[in-house]
């Protein structure tokens, strides 16, 4: 079976529901209030509309902790012979909680027996986010100088999915 296909996943903390359009605006208003979306510059309209958009390649989910909104996962696949996370954030409120780490290994045991590459990005001046994936066993393959805003390196980051 197709991973990310379902419209509910239930894990231990938290679960995961496919991202109805009519919530895409609030997540993006919340998200542009963090870092990196606020040193990059994002609008809230703008990101709104990229997640809102239809793309059967692009796999988004609210993360959701007692019914309530607590983030926002979304997964690019196939991309590069794998799979891209191309965004995941935790509410400030229930950061340090371990909800990203439970996503990620969520994310990881559906695409295993799919691919081996998992790829995503991070900003070289959040050093939080860049500390978090690295504890993952996701490391550094190159440096995009520039890409979202004028001084302000990407880092692509890949873990070999055993």
């Amino acid at each position: 079976m197709k991973p990310f296909t379902s419209r509910v996943y239930v894990l231990p903390s938290c679960t995961l529901h496919r991202l109805q359009r009519p919530e895409a605006p609030e997540l993006a208003a919340a998200l542009i209030t963090m870092d990196p979306w606020l040193t990059l510059g994002y609008r809230a309209e703008d990101l709104a509309a990229h997640l809102s958009r239809p793309d059967s390649t692009f796999y988004r989910f609210t993360i959701r902790v007692e019914g309530q909104p607590a983030g926002l996962v979304a997964l690019r696949s196939p991309w590069l012979r794998g799979i891209y996370l191309e965004l995941l954030a935790v509410l400030p409120s229930l950061q340090g909680l371990g909800l990203g780490r439970e996503v990620m290994a969520f994310v990881e045991a559906q695409a295993r027996p799919h691919t081996k590459n998992f790829w995503t990005a991070v900003s070289a001046f959040n050093h939080r986010g860049r500390l978090f994936y690295q504890k993952l066993g996701f490391v550094e393959v190159a440096s995009l100088e520039n890409l979202i805003k004028e001084g302000c390196d990407e880092l692509l980051l890949r873990k070999i999915l055993a």
